[in-house]
């Protein structure tokens, strides 16, 4: 499902310096599989995740996702093979202000031009799916943190994905709601057999997936596998 190839990502610095923010990264990932990206802060975990997303191109290497090798692409034309096989979920939500919780989670279908009944119809059982029924009509003024994070997830899902990319999606909440958000997340994953790589600073968080990569300076330092745990999850806050 993904595929990294001796991934690198420099930028320009002050005095004619480069900043090297990935080191040479290279893994793959099955369909099906959990992956926690771990490690300090400026370590490269979100460069990392936004390149396996097509969101952002690599000074080298390369990405293969869902068969595509994203490198060869254009950015219409990547942008095209998220919205067929990509969800997000982010640390800050991402909702349009201007769009009720249901229309948010529309949005990515309304991406490809569908619409209609059948549209609204799958994107309110995802809003009941992650306990949001009566906020159907509600801003994201009018949510709280954790609704807003569940409406984000149900958007996520709407594609129906073949791969779910989550940055810090517990960094925003308290702990009770982060172990809820924990929990759905997992839950829709498993019942979908959608692939997941996640970001986090929280290891407890880490340990519920299948593998665990910890960057350091840009490089990978270790690459585990684990059988998941089942631990209560708190907040990275």
């Amino acid at each position: 499902m993904l595929k990294v190839e001796l991934l690198t990502k420099t930028y320009a610095a002050a005095g004619g310096r480069t900043l090297t923010v990935l080191r040479e990264v290279s893994f793959a990932l099955g369909a099906g599989a959990s992956l926690a990206i771990v490690g300090p802060s400026g370590s490269g975990k979100t460069t990392l995740l936004g390149l396996c997303a097509g969101l952002d191109r690599p000074t080298s290497g390369q990405v293969v996702l869902a068969g595509e090798s994203l490198g060869a692409l254009d950015e219409d034309a990547r942008a095209l093979v998220r919205n067929a096989h990509v969800g997000f979920v982010f640390q800050n939500f991402q909702l349009v202000p201007t769009l009720t919780a249901l229309e948010n989670v529309m949005v990515p279908l309304e991406l490809r031009g569908e619409g209609g009944v059948s549209v609204e119809t799958d994107a309110k059982a995802l809003l009941a799916r992650v306990g949001l029924a009566e906020r159907c009509d509600h801003y994201p003024v009018q949510l709280s943190g954790g609704e807003q994070q569940r409406v984000a997830l149900a958007r996520a899902f709407m594609n129906r994905p073949k791969i779910l990319f989550c940055d810090e999606p517990t960094g925003n909440l308290d702990d009770d709601t982060a172990a809820a958000m924990v929990e759905l997340i997992f839950e829709i994953n498993r019942e979908r057999g959608t692939t997941l790589v996640l970001v986090t600073h929280n290891l407890e968080l880490a340990g519920r997936c299948q593998r665990i990569i910890r960057l350091k300076g840009g490089a990978v330092v270790s690459d585990e596998t684990a059988a998941p745990r089942a631990a209560a999850v708190t907040s990275d806050r």
